[in-house]
């Protein structure tokens, strides 16, 4: 009888450190822990029925990030897009006033209106994209309903999970990153996926989106 209960000591006491190290980044009622990219408070992000939402037309506008930062963890979330919406994840943002905006720093998992938002047009801008250098391997659902994802990042490996379907699977400075890069935007931005330590970022593209069930496991 000993080793049967000694092993599920050591299973509770297992679960029991993986639920430590999982938190929550947002509370469903405030948005504490959270503030305006090079701003203080988090202004035209609201609660609204347990989520964080961007009402475009609120006074504040700007990316919402996280008051700390992170490295090595598993981030999940749900996320809801408007109609001909548009917005993203940034992670790994350096919040410096020499940077304008996160996504100079940032890497970026694409939310999109698939159907019909302007920037649909290229396939490494669909919703699940490593933005502008990936495309998903699977489809996020339609706007309006909610979308779930994981981003897990340790030691610079980057894997992307939308509604439980792995759809980006990559290394940051591998051969197949490099050419990625020099194939985007980024390819001169000196600053671009440069730490490996920074906030993670919920992008104002302008249009209404949520976030709910914020947490974050690190690694």
């Amino acid at each position: 009888m000993r080793k049967p209960l000694l092993f599920l000591a050591i299973l509770s006491l297992c679960l029991q450190y993986v639920k430590a190290q999982t938190s929550k980044l947002f509370d469903g009622k405030t948005t504490n822990g959270w503030h305006l990219y090079l701003k203080t408070g988090a202004g035209a992000w609201k609660v609204v029925d347990g989520a964080l939402q961007l009402d475009p037309k609120a006074e504040g506008q700007g990316d919402l990030i996280t008051d700390n930062e992170y490295e090595n963890y598993e981030l999940s979330l749900e996320w809801k897009i408007a109609e001909g919406g548009n917005s993203g994840i940034i992670f790994g943002v350096h919040e410096d006033p020499a940077i304008d905006a996160t996504y100079r720093s940032g890497i970026e998992m694409q939310i999109l209106d698939d159907q019909k938002a302007d920037d649909n047009k290229n396939p490494t801008h669909l919703a699940g994209s490593l933005y502008d250098m990936a495309t998903p391997l699977h489809h996020a659902k339609p706007a309006g309903e909610w979308n779930k994802v994981i981003i897990h990042k340790q030691n610079g490996h980057l894997i992307f999970y939308l509604n439980g379907q792995e759809v980006i699977n990559t290394q940051i400075g591998s051969a197949e990153w490099i050419k990625m890069l020099n194939n985007s935007k980024f390819k001169t931005w000196k600053d671009f996926a440069a730490y490996p330590k920074g906030h993670i970022a919920l992008q104002d593209h302008g249009a209404v989106v949520s976030f709910r069930n914020i947490e974050i496991k690190q690694l």
